[in-house]
């Protein structure tokens, strides 16, 4: 195995903490804009999304501690649209998840070989951000 790249994987790290941490805001705006019929499952469906950005932050968090990083304070920073429809609120999230994708294939590409555990971590990270890609293109499909 090689030596990790410590500082990269620190810098990554916080700037997936920033990311997740943008996400919890993100998911919560979104979950109070949602009208229409079909308010109550999707304003469940973005809560849940909020707390699972939550979650990641801390896990990333508690990573970085054990890295002997420092955790940012910081938050990504994140436009709005002022477009509050449920299709426009759903193709945001979709870039929003496919941008969280990027970072945890590139964590997986600089903890390869340095780290199983990391290595384990960012894949099953990868492996949950494409299952939201997916639910998330699935429930745009009546948009088309």
């Amino acid at each position: 195995m090689q030596e990790l790249d410590q500082k990269k994987t620190i810098d990554l790290l916080n700037a997936i903490m920033e990311f997740e941490l943008a996400g919890v805001v993100r998911y919560t705006h979104y979950s109070l804009m949602v009208t229409g019929p079909n308010r109550i499952p999707i304003v469940a469906f973005f809560k849940a999304q909020a707390s699972e950005s939550l979650l990641h932050a801390q896990q990333v968090g508690e990573i970085l501690t054990g890295l002997d990083g420092h955790p940012t304070l910081r938050i990504a920073p994140m436009e709005e649209t002022f477009k509050h429809s449920v299709k426009d609120i759903l193709e945001e999230s979709l870039n929003h998840e496919r941008k969280a994708l990027e970072m945890y294939k590139s964590l997986l590409e600089t903890v390869e070989n340095a780290s199983i555990y990391l290595e384990e971590f960012a894949r099953t990270m990868i492996g949950q951000e494409e299952l939201h890609n997916l639910e998330l293109k699935k429930m745009l499909r009546d948009f088309s």
